[in-house]
Order: C-alpha cells, then sequence, then structure tokens
C-alpha cells in the first residue's frame, strides 16, 4: 500500500523524503496520520519549519534538525532528540528522529527521514537487537531506503546493484547474489568486495553455478530452494563436498578470506528468485542473529523488487515479440527499392503502437502507409494491427483514392478500440522515364520528406487533414507528386523528431540536415545512420519509432 505521495508503506513507521533544500518529496500515510497532515500539505514544505522550540511558536533553527542539515559531513546516519513538529490542527506533537542520507542516489530525494513519538524509548542510546550494531531506529531508516531504491527502478542489474551498495559497507564487506534464472539455471550474478573506501567487483568468481542439489543440507543450497536463512563460518565448507555448489562455496570463501556470513533465500510471491550471501573478513566481528533478521528484511523486499522487474521484462518481450510479427515483410517491388525500421521505446515497460506497411494492390500499384496507434501498451500493438489490417481491406477491394480510403478508415477506429491514430497512407504507380507517381493523404501524421541524389530536399505537406478517432467529419484531399529516379522517399512516426527539450521543427531540421547529408548512401545503410542520427536520445524521447523509405533507382 502506498501513500498519495506514493511512499510506500512497507515500515511500521513515519518516513520522509526530503530532497538537498530540505523540502518534503515524498511520504507515507504513517507520517500522514503521525503529523496530522494530509500528504498533498506535506509535499514541498521544509521540513524545520515544522518544528518549535520547546513548544513555543518560534521555528526551530535549521542547524541539527531534518531540513537543516540534510546530509552530515561523513554521509553517515544522524539522530536527534526531541523536537516539536506543528500538526495540521495547531497541536504541538513531540518527536524524534532519524536522518539518513542516501547511499544510492535518487531522482527525488537526498535523504530519508524516520521519526518516532518521543514517548518511545528513542532518546540516547537507541534501542538495539541484540548483538546489532544498528539501533532500531536505523535499520528502519536502511530499510525504508531500500524500499524506495528498490521500488524506483525495474531493471534487475540496477536493482541488484543499489541493493549491494545499500548493504555493503553498512552490514558486511562482501555482497554475492546468486540468481535463479527462468530457464531454471543458477547465475553467480554478482562478488562484490569494499575495502579501502572503494566497492569492486570480482569477475573471476561470478558466472553460472552447479544445478541445485534437492536434498543437500548444506546453506546455499538450502537458501535456493527457498529453505531458512542460515548464518555460516568459514569451517562450514570445509569438509567434504556433496555437490558441485559446495565445491564453488569452498572456492569462494577461500577467495574472499569471509570468515562469517550470511545467506538468506530471496523469494518472489510464487519461487525462490535466488539468494544473498552477505560476509565479512578481516578484523571485522562475526555476524549475529540480529544481522540475519535484516538480512531477511532486506531480501523480502529484494524478492518483491525482482519479481516486479522480471514481470515487466515478460510483458515488454511479448509485446516487442507482438509487435514485430504484426509489422509485414516488405513486398518485391520492380523498380522501386524499399527498407524499413521498427525500434521500441528505450525505457518503457510497454511498446507502442508505430507501425508501417507496404503491399500490392489488386490492380497492380502500391500502397504504402505509416501510422501511430496512440498509447504505449499490449491494447495499442493490438489496436495498430486492426488498423493495419482493417486499411489493407479497405484499398485492397475498394479501387478509389487514398483519401476515400482513409476516410472510410476513420469511420471504422471504433471497431478496433483505439481513441485516435494517425496515417499517412498513399499509392504508387510507374510513370514515364523511370519516374513513379505517389498520390497520398494525410491524417494528422508528421510529413514525409522527399530527398534527391544530389541531396536536395522536401517535406511533403500537401494532402494534410486531420487525424482518425475525433468523430469528426471533415473533408479529406490527396495530393500527387513525381518521384524522380534516384529520389529517396521517408516516411516516420513522431518518435524520430520529437524531443522534451525541443520544439519539433528542431527535430524535422535535424532529420532535413541528417537525410540530405545521407543521399548517396546505399538505401539499407542510408536508413539506419538516419536512424542513429535523427532519434533523439533516450533523456529527450523514450518513444517508439517507425520508419519506411523508398528508393527509385
Amino acid at each position: 500500500m502506498a501513500s498519495p505521495a506514493g511512499l510506500p508503506d512497507l515500515l511500521g513507521a513515519a518516513v520522509c523524503e526530503v530532497d538537498e533544500h530540505g523540502a518534503i518529496a515524498r511520504v507515507n500515510s504513517h507520517a500522514e496520520r503521525l503529523l496530522g497532515r494530509a500528504a498533498a500539505d506535506l509535499l514541498g514544505q521544509d521540513v524545520h519549519d515544522l518544528l518549535r522550540r520547546g513548544g513555543g511558536e518560534q521555528p526551530a533553527a535549521a542547524e541539527g534538525t531534518p531540513g537543516g542539515t540534510a546530509r552530515t559531513p561523513s554521509d553517515r546516519c544522524a539522530q536527534a532528540g526531541a523536537g516539536w513538529f506543528e500538526r495540521g490542527d495547531g497541536a504541538l506533537v513531540e518527536l524524534s528522529w532519524l536522518i539518513a542520507p542516501y547511499a544510492v542516489p535518487s531522482p527525488t530525494a537526498d535523504m530519508v527521514v524516520v521519526f518516532a513519538d518521543h514517548g518511545r524509548p528513542v532518546d540516547g542510546d537507541l534501542p538495539r537487537e541484540p548483538g546489532s550494531a544498528m539501533s532500531e531506529l536505523e535499520r528502519l531508516a536502511m530499510l525504508a531506503e531500500t524500499t524506495t531504491q528498490l521500488t524506483s527502478t525495474l531493471d534487475i542489474d540496477e536493482a541488484l546493484s543499489r541493493l549491494v551498495r545499500l548493504a555493503v559497507p553498512r552490514i558486511a564487506d562482501w555482497a554475492v547474489v546468486d540468481l535463479i534464472t527462468e530457464s531454471d539455471e543458477v547465475e553467480r550474478s554478482i562478488v562484490m568486495h569494499y575495502e579501502d573506501g572503494v566497492l569492486s567487483t570480482r569477475e573471476d568468481l561470478q558466472g553460472p553455478m552447479p544445478p541445485v542439489p534437492a536434498d543437500s543440507p548444506m546453506p546455499l543450497s538450502r537458501a535456493l530452494r527457498g529453505a531458512a536463512s542460515t548464518l555460516v563460518t568459514s569451517q562450514t565448507y570445509q569438509g567434504p563436498p556433496d555437490s558441485g555448489i559446495a565445491i564453488e562455496q569452498a572456492r569462494l570463501f577461500e577467495a574472499t578470506g569471509m570468515h562469517s556470513a550470511a545467506i538468506a533465500p530471496i523469494r518472489g510471491l510464487r519461487d525462490v528468485l535466488g539468494a544473498l550471501t552477505l560476509g565479512r573478513s578481516k578484523q571485522r566481528a562475526p555476524l549475529t542473529p540480529a544481522d540475519l533478521s535484516l538480512l531477511e528484511d532486506l531480501t523480502r523486499r529484494t524478492g518483491l523488487a525482482l519479481d516486479n522487474a522480471r514481470l515487466y521484462q515478460r510483458q515488454r518481450k511479448v509485446a516487442e515479440t507482438m509487435q514485430r510479427h504484426l509489422l509485414p515483410q516488405l513486398p518485391a517491388v520492380p523498380g522501386l527499392d524499399m527498407a524499413a525500421r521498427y525500434m521500441p521505446a528505450p525505457d518503457e515497460s510497454q511498446v507502442g503502437g508505430d507501425w508501417y506497411d507496404a503491399f500490392t494492390l489488386a490492380d497492380g500499384m502500391t500502397a504504402v502507409a505509416i501510422g501511430d496507434v496512440v498509447g504505449h501498451d499490449l491494447d495499442a500493438a493490438a489496436g495498430m494491427a486492426q488498423i493495419r489490417s482493417m486499411l489493407r481491406a479497405y484499398a485492397w477491394s475498394h479501387h478509389e483514392a487514398p483519401s476515400v480510403i482513409v476516410r472510410r478508415l476513420d469511420g471504422s477506429t471504433r471497431l478496433a478500440g483505439v481513441s485516435m491514430v494517425t496515417l499517412v497512407f498513399g499509392v504508387l504507380e510507374p510513370a514515364a522515364d523511370g519516374a513513379w507517381l505517389l498520390t497520398w493523404t494525410n491524417a494528422g501524421h508528421p510529413p514525409p520528406l522527399l530527398i534527391t541524389h544530389d541531396g536536395q530536399t522536401h517535406f511533403l505537406t500537401e494532402g494534410h487533414g486531420m487525424i482518425l478517432g475525433t468523430g469528426l467529419t471533415r473533408a479529406r484531399t490527396d495530393a500527387s507528386l513525381i518521384l524522380p529516379p534516384q529520389s529517396t522517399l521517408v516516411f516516420y512516426t513522431d518518435g524520430l523528431v520529437e524531443s522534451r527539450d525541443h520544439p519539433i521543427d528542431d527535430g524535422l531540421e535535424r532529420l532535413r540536415k541528417h537525410a540530405a547529408s545521407l543521399a548517396h548512401r546505399p538505401l539499407a545503410a542510408f536508413t539506419d545512420l538516419l536512424v542513429e542520427r535523427t532519434r533523439p536520445t533516450q533523456e529527450e524521447n523514450d518513444d517508439d519509432v517507425a520508419i519506411l523509405a523508398l528508393r527509385i533507382p
């Protein structure tokens, strides 16, 4: 469950995320209740402005409060005793808090603040579990940070990297992650060591692992089967090995010098996803049952994060595969070369509805189309397939002008379950002297670009009309143009030219310049290089891209 501000409620404590300026970025529902304020009222507030000295009416100084010194000089946790916070009803509540700077950079916050009622024993020496080097508030702060960091990414490698940096060196100086792949193979994906302030990777200890034995009592084998977590020592794997995994574990302990380790399973909702090992070497004290309990809390959160990431990857793979199979094979047309590319969105959990098409009509002419169905999910991909099929059916069965075909399609978009579609549809027929005649209509789509062999360019802005699916009836027009020999015609979707940071005219100009400079390249190389040089970066645009290029030999 998450509060309206989006911070998960996986801790039984009031938690706020605060940015580098001391402003509240996110809160959980426990903080809303404790402070007597809704999340919307807390967001953007300076934390120390809510503090009062000794119950007085003047705000407390920023020094030493969560909003004042957001990050201690040593980048370590800092705690504070009683302070007065003003609730939403004007009453004052006496609280204590713990400040924990994020070990891994967060796009929304610089640190996390955990609040507790002053009536609880949080002043002075904070309570610790027996044998733990961390106080209860420090544990809560670390778990809150872990939850935030792991739930803010859908990339498995990035999630595991964040997990390691959260646990090392706070808990241990070695971290080992063994993952069970979706084909039931074991991969030692991470072995990392912290020494002299540097976190380094031991690639020689990473790689594929032997299969999980069904009845081995050894700790890692048990963890990979989902059994309980275990504390181990360097002597655990010194006896005769009972499996290939035991041999690899003995090699690991010998190479790392770990004298104490804790191993816990990483469980998803239905399956065991792997195991996390945290170990200590050299002069650090052995890990304790309290550390094992904290490790179990970490792996529970890790399991949920990896489950979500794997589900995202499955959905993305299904959507991309579906879309690629729905996109057509280009026909072989004498006297006309064709090339097409489709690039999925670089960082989206779902794909979009961009598409292209080219097919031969019953009268021997060649139809070409490019379009974009609004949306970024499987529904958009499915809607795209239906729109493309209906366009083919209308074009094949009705020997009419492109504008008439598109008007028929506009009246049928609701049957495909899509809200809006942009589209360019045209028909090509041979003309005299090796040229081709293009007749086209445009329904709210970026204009095609014509490039002559000597690098002259012209956007085909004629024949423009409204997008499909608005429910409005407007006249549509056709336009015609002779495509000279050795010219290239480019159809594309908006993901090739749109950017968050620049107007679309800048993207169209970038497309025009690069297309002109590449006009002499073979068509396949022309298409690949045009996409590579023109497409905005992932930070500027995360849309998918379709492109269809035609060349008159």
